[in-house]
């Protein structure tokens, strides 16, 4: 038990100090970025930094499966330079035994990412897409998904429009049973238009079976509406722009990803994306856990042998690879040519079970 909490104490250490330089260097790397993309535009100092603090815990996060390859490498080639595996080998401990510590630890690490950490990326994500995207257009295009239906709000220098919808087809392209609110820039509604249906046509919305009721102070709306067949409403949106306008599935916290999912479904849209991610962040942790097992089977080696760069760079060569098999398996289930369980379990679980079995072979005989 104390050898276990000697080694964990070890790998806890090593995180700290990687997860620590990394955030150094993003933070520099990050900033020389933004300063080279805002660069021509008018933007203040204070809200460049204010985008790289917002941006950095994204990074991090993503950067969790390198930072743990990096730990591995420090444990494992310490430990035996150090020959404190060949004494904790001779007082009979295994080397799967020896691996206790260093695997809860990253377990835990990702069990806290997970509950954690990953709320507070989704935070800053989601503040940092809409900030950073103000900077890009004067036009304001935002689109959300309540219980109520989608709604979505258009905009320019002379008015602001709101539309909401039951429902929309697959892409948002085309919305069912709408609600159209105009606004001027003072916030005074000007008009309200509904209609059956509202098609996404380049530069403008396309309604059918339309009824507008004009909102001016000192008429009677009802009295003044009027029903056409056809209507056109000019916007700025593109169904890319609808379903970026979403956000990623990295900006919702996993706690409420549940629930937005059950809203995008009922409101017409495919949520496959937003379940593969999902399961891939339930997935995290044993992930993390495989890539401590892919250092071990690489770094762990019995003595002081040579090769050691060689076998540091197979370490980085498979953590990449099983790194790069996620992310591919992530857009297989995505495009639903794989199961959303099977695209976010089966790299890690696979990964465990072959270094398990080399272990297994070359260690314990």
């Amino acid at each position: 038990m104390i050898l276990n909490l000697y080694f964990a104490r070890r790998f806890a250490v090593a995180f700290l100090f990687v997860i620590g330089a990394f955030s150094v260097l993003i933070l520099l790397l990050d900033f020389i970025e933004h300063l080279r993309r805002f660069r021509g535009k008018e933007v203040a100092f204070g809200k460049i930094v204010q985008l790289v603090v917002l941006n950095v815990p994204a990074t991090l996060y993503q950067m969790l499966p390198l930072v743990m390859v990096l730990c591995s490498i420090m444990l494992f080639l310490s430990l035996a330079r150090s020959s404190e595996l060949i004494v904790a080998r001779a007082a009979g401990r295994s080397a799967l035994r020896a691996l206790t510590g260093p695997l809860l630890t990253s377990l835990t690490i990702g069990i806290l990412a997970v509950v954690v950490v990953n709320p507070i990326v989704a935070s800053t994500q989601k503040q940092y897409e809409t900030l950073a995207s103000s900077f890009f257009s004067s036009q304001v295009s935002t689109v959300s998904i309540s219980a109520n239906g989608l709604w979505l709000r258009q905009g320019n220098d002379k008015a602001q429009i709101v539309i909401h919808a039951e429902r929309a087809n697959l892409d948002g392209t085309q919305l069912y049973d709408v609600a159209l609110y105009e606004f001027d820039l003072s916030g005074k509604a000007t008009r309200r238009v509904a209609a059956q249906t509202a098609t996404l046509r380049e530069g403008h919305w396309n309604l059918l079976n339309v009824k507008e009721w004009p909102l001016q102070s000192g008429g009677n709306p009802e009295a003044d509406a009027d029903q056409m067949r056809q209507y056109q409403v000019p916007t700025e949106l593109t169904k890319e722009h609808i379903h970026d306008s979403f956000g990623t599935p990295a900006s919702i916290p996993i706690w409420q990803l549940p629930a937005f999912i059950a809203r995008l479904e009922q409101a017409g849209f495919s949520a496959r994306r937003h379940r593969v991610w999902f399961q891939m962040e339930l997935a995290l942790p044993l992930f993390l856990a495989s890539v401590v097992m892919i250092g071990a089977v690489f770094t762990m080696q019995k003595g002081r042998q040579n090769r050691t760069g060689l076998r540091v760079l197979m370490t980085v060569i498979f953590g990449f690879g099983l790194y790069f098999l996620r992310n591919f398996a992530q857009i297989l289930g995505e495009n639903g040519q794989l199961p959303e369980i099977w695209a976010a379990w089966i790299p890690p679980v696979a990964a465990i079970s072959l270094s398990l079995a080399f272990l297994l072979h070359t260690e314990d005989g």
